[in-house]
């Protein structure tokens, strides 16, 4: 990785409301997303990783949705482990029994072809039944990032790129939505992003 996720990095992104690429507000909604889909599909969480979990913005409010649920807040970076005492490491090497509920949220483009793609693989061991992913893609790039407020430090693919990768372990389910593969949740055809 060539960023340096120190903290003039959380600063100027995630810190800084004049700078950040994301807000509280989106993040809280995000989480209702993630925790309205598991409970649709009647997934029991337990156990959840947020994989790249940055600052946290996630946490309370996945917490407050599974109250049961242990957290486990994975970061690769060194600034914001010490800050916030998450689990460091890389998600391309990170080792721990499997979760019913892991969330990768803009990490994956931070990472080169060949990280990124053990990353992935790691994410079909690490999860046992749902994976919400989002990475910026080059058509983001092009398309829909605010590019004043988005870091341009990163490998720009296609959607394709993660899908082919992520269909090994996963079956899609529609937006940023992965099942695991054998896992016993059933959703409909129509709620499928394969139509």
């Amino acid at each position: 990785m060539t960023t340096t996720f120190d903290k003039q990095y959380y600063q100027r992104f995630y810190f800084d409301t004049r700078t950040a690429v994301i807000s509280k507000v989106e993040m809280r909604a995000r989480a209702k997303l993630i925790a309205a889909y598991a409970d649709h599909i009647g997934l029991p969480v337990r156990r959840m990783l947020d994989a790249g979990c940055g600052i946290g913005l996630l946490r309370a409010p996945l917490q407050r949705a599974f109250p049961r649920a242990q957290y486990t807040g994975l970061e690769y970076s060194e600034y914001l482990c010490k800050r916030f005492g998450w689990t460091q490491g890389s998600l391309a090497t990170f080792s721990a029994d499997p979760f019913d509920l892991v969330i990768c949220y803009d990490v994956l483009q931070y990472l080169d072809d060949r990280t990124a793609a053990r990353a992935i693989a790691n994410l079909g061991r690490l999860s046992r039944g749902v994976l919400y992913l989002s990475a910026l893609t080059a058509r983001d790039w092009r398309e829909n990032c605010d590019r004043t407020r988005t870091d341009r430090e990163v490998h720009l693919r296609d959607a394709a790129w993660y899908g082919s990768r992520l269909r090994r372990h996963f079956r899609p389910a529609g937006v940023g939505f992965w099942i695991r593969r054998g896992a016993p949740l059933t959703t409909w055809e129509m709620e499928t992003a394969a139509i």
